[in-house]
């Protein structure tokens, strides 16, 4: 980490600098959010940006910066997925090599997009931590580089031209929301949009499950707070950073928490209503607004920060999603065991309007005479929901949920 400050200053350059590098990402309306709130909303999509997320910018800058004897060494990182892709991209863009520490089980289209945009990967112990202890003994023993993802200047002044991109393409902005992890983005953020318009409130979101900056805003420093695992994992930092936490002390309004279940359902609205595909850490933002309606101030901006999102892991999140939104359950039904007893639960839920998804009818196991039925069902909301539970409880079926 550098010890010099970042300035409005150092944004405006790393603005000038990224002019043919980063992409200008549109600023989309939200009609869904936006009658949420009683007020405009609309997504900055940095999930378009080049390699899938904002951190193209301040990587580059990172790197561009670096001197000829500095580039000659070359430059490491470690990370499970953006950084990394951001590094790779703008090392290639420099020319000069690098090597991008990744933790075992890192996804798949992750580390090969890593590897696309011309970094060697190496994989080391199971976690992000690990993986950076690994990098700062390369960086020691090496020589090379080592590029943090969010502590330092030339990080902060590359994320926050996007703040400068949001006043531009939307001048009377009144609140902004930032997913938060260690803090690169929101400080940057901040920074470039108090400078202009003090008046603009700056929301920080955290997941739950993952929050360091509660504790570090109350402590007055930044502390430790081991991240649980979280689909959010983007943003799962376990100590922010110090420069960030500085900016963010000032100038962020303030830091609110969302749950793993306002996570998905925020996902699943993205795919659904804006045709956006965000990746949990970058939909943090849209899951605070859905879950604090009242609490923002329009017209409202919130950063879709990354669209790297695994397709398997989207498959699972959709699914929670539709099930936090009223839209699929799982049920566990005891059934008799003779003929025709399946087929007419089956032929009550066509009924109903439920779509059977998955089945699996159990008969090993069970009482003398009893079979069980294990359902997935798609429904169409809430109602439809307790309409299908109260109507199998009215025809004498005992119903387990989940």
């Amino acid at each position: 980490m550098s010890d010099r400050q970042v300035t409005y200053d150092d944004v405006v350059a790393a603005r000038e600098l990224l002019a043919d590098v980063a992409l200008r990402t549109p600023l989309v309306h939200s009609h869904v959010l936006s009658a949420a709130i009683g007020g405009p909303v609309y997504l900055k999509c940095e999930n378009l940006q080049r390699s899938g997320s904002f951190k193209v910018r301040g990587a580059y800058v990172r790197i561009a910066g670096l001197s000829e004897a500095e580039r000659e060494r070359g430059v490491v990182a470690a990370s499970a997925g953006n950084h990394a892709q951001g590094v790779a991209l703008g090392s290639g863009l420099v020319g000069i090599s690098s090597t991008v520490y990744m933790p075992e089980g890192a996804p798949l289209p992750k580390v090969a997009a890593t590897r696309s945009y011309g970094a060697d990967v190496v994989f080391a112990g199971h976690t992000v931590d690990v993986a950076l202890a690994r990098a700062v003994e390369h960086a020691e023993r090496t020589g090379a580089v080592f590029i943090h993802p969010f502590d330092h200047p030339d990080v902060i002044a590359g994320q926050g031209t996007i703040g400068l991109e949001i006043l531009e393409q939307l001048p009377e902005t009144g609140t902004i929301v930032v997913s938060l992890g260690g803090g690169g983005l929101a400080a940057g953020v901040a920074l470039a949009v108090k400078s202009l318009r003090p008046g603009v409130r700056i929301i920080g979101v955290q997941a739950e499950r993952a929050a360091a900056y509660p504790a570090s805003l109350a402590a007055g420093e930044p502390v430790m707070v081991p991240p649980a695992a979280t689909m959010a994992d983007g943003i799962a930092v376990g100590r922010p950073g110090e420069l960030p936490f500085e900016l963010i002390h000032y100038l962020v309004d303030s830091v609110v928490t969302v749950t793993e279940s306002e996570i998905s359902q925020a996902l699943l609205l993205c795919l659904e209503r804006a045709k956006q595909v965000v990746e949990p850490a970058g939909v943090a933002g849209v899951a605070a607004i859905l879950a604090h309606p009242h609490v923002f101030e329009p017209p409202v901006v919130a950063v879709l920060s990354g669209g790297n999102i695994d397709p398997l892991l989207l498959s699972k999140i959709l699914r929670r999603g539709l099930a936090a939104a009223g839209r699929y359950l799982t049920l566990r039904v005891p059934l008799p065991d003779r003929p025709g007893a399946l087929a007419h639960l089956l032929a009550k839920l066509a009924g109903l309007g439920a779509n059977v998804l998955d089945i699996v009818h159990e008969r090993l196991g069970m009482h003398l005479g009893e079979a069980e039925v294990q359902l997935q069902l798609e429904t169409k909301g809430p109602a439809h929901s307790d309409e299908v539970l109260e109507s199998l409880r009215r025809e004498g079926y005992k119903i387990v949920c989940g």
